[in-house]
């Protein structure tokens, strides 16, 4: 197995972590929305973030197949476009993860604060507590994408 496969397969077991870290999160939410206002509160962003973790994870889960099939082709026939297309592309991706550990941090700085600050047990005290755990687990999933993302942009540039 090259690089190109190893990325491809373990991205697309990544994007299938983000769909079942969102499915999960769902199910919290209606599980315990009965539980009180904490709970309540905690659904908002559970589920809020869950939409973006099924998302993001579905698009990957079933992008990375076309994309292990373009860069094979690539590396066989077109090298030349390794330069032009795939570094440039995987350069950006791993900028974006850059930017967005950026929105990660605030938004567990945010949940902390409402934990801290919000009286105790209440929806507001909820929302924060389940902003910041989604937000540690996205930024603990997006580490480590973009710790693949690296090794394979490294390999596409030893090319």
């Amino acid at each position: 197995m090259n690089m190109a496969d190893a990325y491809f397969t373990a991205e697309r077991w990544g994007g299938l972590m983000f769909i079942v870290v969102g499915a999960v999160a769902i199910g919290v939410a209606a599980w315990t929305w009965r539980h009180g206002a904490f709970w309540r509160g905690a659904a908002v962003p559970l589920v809020l973030a869950a939409l973006v973790q099924l998302g993001v994870g579905g698009s990957v889960w079933w992008r990375s197949p076309q994309d292990l099939a373009r860069v094979q082709h690539i590396v066989a026939n077109e090298r030349v476009r390794l330069g032009l297309e795939e570094i440039p592309r995987m350069q950006v991706v791993i900028n974006e993860f850059a930017r967005n550990h950026w929105i990660e941090f605030a938004l567990v700085i945010a949940g902390l604060l409402l934990v801290a600050l919000a009286p105790r047990g209440t929806a507001w005290q909820g929302a924060g507590a389940a902003l910041a755990v989604q937000a540690a687990v996205i930024i603990f999933l997006d580490g480590s994408a973009e710790r693949r993302a690296a090794g394979y942009l490294s390999w596409l540039q030893s090319l």
